[in-house]
């Protein structure tokens, strides 16, 4: 990939025309993490860098009460450093977190995460389970969507041309919910993930589980909303009993494929492993 112009538009409508312009080849960049690699490993058409770093909706996390809304060029490493979006979603921050080298966390972002479109990226189970939702921006107007719906397959996102992501949408703090999302990797560290889970809880006055969210990454083209693995452990005690029906209602949504990291089958089962260990890990954040 040659790159032919570099951009970086200031406002929201500047990107917008930019990526609707037909006359050029405009890929956007949020971090460049991905994009560098690619653009010295893939072969096409020069392409127009879009920085969108500079437009400052992207790069702020803003608290309301809606929650969080949080910038979709907002980086690893600044997520970790906000108090307060750190104790409400301590799963969605590590997810992001576990994106690269400390190194990589000053430039790697959550949004660009997403839309690079991995079946196996971390912070997309994360944000499922949370019930995160994505702003998006573009030629008529701004609409938002889940972001189990903005990957459409292994690179290809349901965004449309002039459209960017502007940022993500959390709920509130609640003391009664917990989240946590882990990873299965064949190194220690800095590899993709061989299955991923994520598990958001909420739970009742008497400590029973009154509602929960599920994501797997990494066992189907893209992250899954396992809806099947929530409803098993809503409604009463997260006990041995509850665990091995979320397990077994993950293990039945996935489809994933033989790869050099590992079976299908091999993936299968850990997700049902990673999922029962994330929903305890939640178990413990909802309790504290």
């Amino acid at each position: 990939m040659e790159i032919e112009r570099y951009v970086a538009p200031g406002t929201l409508s500047e990107a917008a025309g930019l990526l609707a312009d037909e006359s050029i080849n405009p890929v956007v960049m949020a971090g460049g993490t991905d994009l560098l690699v690619q653009a010295k490993l893939q072969e096409s058409d020069p392409f127009v860098v879009v920085d969108v770093k500079q437009i400052p909706e992207l790069r702020e996390i803003r608290v309301s009460d809606r929650g969080f809304e949080v910038g979709a060029a907002v980086t690893g490493a600044e997520l970790g450093e906000h108090d307060e979006l750190c104790a409400a979603w301590p799963g969605v921050v590590e997810a992001v977190e576990l994106i690269g080298s400390t190194q990589i966390q000053g430039r790697a972002t959550a949004g660009g995460n997403v839309c690079n479109a991995s079946p196996a990226a971390d912070s997309v189970p994360a944000l499922i389970a949370a019930g995160a939702v994505g702003r998006v921006f573009g030629p008529d107007g701004e609409r938002e969507v889940p972001v189990e719906e903005i990957a459409t397959g292994p690179g290809t996102t349901s965004l449309g041309r002039g459209e960017l992501l502007v940022s993500f949408l959390l709920e509130p703090p609640n003391a009664r919910r917990g989240d946590a999302y882990l990873r299965f990797i064949p190194r220690t560290e800095m590899d993709t993930a061989v299955p991923g889970a994520g598990v958001c809880l909420t739970l009742d006055e008497a400590g029973q589980v009154e509602s929960a969210r599920v994501g797997l990454g990494a066992v189907a083209p893209t992250a899954l909303r396992v809806d099947a693995a929530a409803e098993a452990i809503a409604g009463g005690p997260l006990d041995g009993d509850a665990l091995e029906r979320l397990a077994s209602a993950a293990r039945a949504a996935c489809r994933p494929i033989d790869d050099k990291r590992g079976t299908a089958d091999y993936r299968t089962q850990l997700a049902g492993v990673l999922a029962r260990r994330a929903a305890k890990i939640a178990l413990e954040r909802a309790r504290s």
